[in-house]
């Protein structure tokens, strides 16, 4: 099962993308946080999830702070983010698509999510598959 953690100040897109991530038994499980603050929380007491979808305009901290501070802690720079967000300029969109793993305008169809979410984690894989195997072929070399 993997686990998704939802970074948003509108509890109505925590609780849609949780009933709609959620449908599937076994495969997905839903972690809210309403704020940058939250969220790390959650990580700080190891509640690190496979993916992280982020709302870019938050109260306090930004999507764009959260997603540096991440990066800036080694056991969490590997999360994937996706930037999930009403910000539609090209600015944002340039930004958002540069940094993260993906980057979705609301409103969004929750297949659309699965499928980006499922294309984001098969491309850490494959990353992790290919580091592993120059670890090993380095080391026999």
């Amino acid at each position: 099962m993997k686990t998704i953690l939802i970074v948003d100040d509108n509890s109505d897109v925590i609780l849609s993308l949780k009933s709609g991530l959620e449908d599937e038994p076994g495969k997905y499980q839903v972690i809210g946080a309403h704020s940058g603050h939250q969220c790390f929380e959650l990580l700080k007491n190891n509640q690190i999830p496979d993916i992280i979808l982020l709302d870019i305009m938050m109260p306090e901290m930004s999507g764009w702070e959260v997603y540096d501070k991440l990066k800036e802690d080694i056991a969490w720079r590997n999360i994937p983010v996706m930037f999930l967000t009403a910000r539609t300029d090209r600015i944002a969109q340039n930004a958002g698509r540069f940094l993260g793993d993906d980057y979705i305008e609301k409103p969004f169809e929750i297949s659309d999510i699965k499928s980006r979410i499922e294309k984001a984690l098969t491309s850490k894989k494959n990353l992790e598959e290919m580091y592993d195997s120059n670890e090993k072929n380095h080391d026999s070399g």
